[in-house]
């Protein structure tokens, strides 16, 4: 692994000069690097000592293949395409369906170097190369899963939402659900922001870094991470110091809850006051 991270930060270094005729070792250290990714063997952040960490190199990999890549016509299910990237289960069998364990119905579109657990449920959605997405999460009809996001075990994705991908500019974070998040249908969460483990995310919530999270109960604002099970509505701000003037937009932290009331409160009860 450590191998292939030198090559690609070597190759990032002079990247205007990477192509298809680049040196045969750089170009496996790129396809073998998004290889690993498309398998779960490695993903582009994790957490660590309740941490995230971001593997940048990995990042480069991602970008560089776009320049070693030709563009090609490709098949998979449902559509043919023009690209540079193929389909994750393009030529898939009743075998590496079995063995994946996650279910697709038509047109979800999935691209290859994109990781998919077990147990997930793919509706017509479309998830971009570098996302990781853990065990037992709905992606709901249209939803979207952009470029290295990271989304956790039993989410819900609803119906129209997205969860925001990056890869450049390489030093942005990519934005991470975590585990047990239910995202409202029309929301959007971008730009790196996290979405903390067991936090509810009503309809039409729209969060990016320079978004406040206003808490309530407290009046405190935060921005680019929303703490572990919250319970956000959006909402608007007046300007104080001119009434008159419009409010502008904000999400709310309506309440917060322990685990235990989490799993046991449906997800209507949990948004009514």
């Amino acid at each position: 692994m450590k191998e292939f991270e030198k090559i690609i930060n070597t190759a990032w270094d002079n990247r205007q000069k990477i192509d298809s005729k680049s040196d045969q070792s750089i170009i496996d250290a790129i396809k073998k690097t998004i290889e690993l990714v498309n398998k779960g063997k490695i993903r582009v952040a994790e957490k660590k000592d309740n941490k995230w960490i971001v593997h940048q190199w990995i990042k480069k990999a991602i970008i560089l293949s776009f320049r070693t890549n030709e563009m090609q016509t490709l098949t998979g299910p449902y559509a043919t395409w023009w690209d540079k990237v193929k389909g994750k289960t393009a030529g898939w069998g009743r075998e590496e369906h079995k063995k994946a364990g996650f279910r697709m119905v038509p047109n979800g579109v999935v691209r290859h170097g994109s990781f998919i657990a077990k147990n997930v449920v793919l509706m017509p959605s479309f998830v971009n190369i570098g996302a990781y997405i853990d065990e037992g999460t709905m992606m709901d009809t249209f939803s979207r899963a952009g470029s290295c996001c990271q989304i956790g075990k039993n989410c819900h994705i609803s119906a129209g939402s997205g969860v925001g991908g990056v890869l450049e500019p390489l030093q942005a974070n990519p934005t991470i659900i975590e585990d047990n998040v239910f995202l409202g249908a029309m929301s959007e969460v971008v730009e790196g922001v996290i979405v903390s483990e067991g936090s509810v995310l009503s309809m039409g919530c729209y969060i990016g870094q320079s978004t406040k999270i206003v808490n309530r109960s407290t009046g405190e604002i935060i921005y680019g991470k929303v703490p572990p099970y919250s319970v956000v509505v959006p909402g608007t701000l007046p300007d104080k110091k001119n009434p008159q003037s419009p409010s502008l937009y904000c999400v709310v932290i309506i309440k917060q809850v322990d685990e235990k009331t989490r799993s046991k409160t449906s997800i209507n009860d949990l948004l009514r006051e």
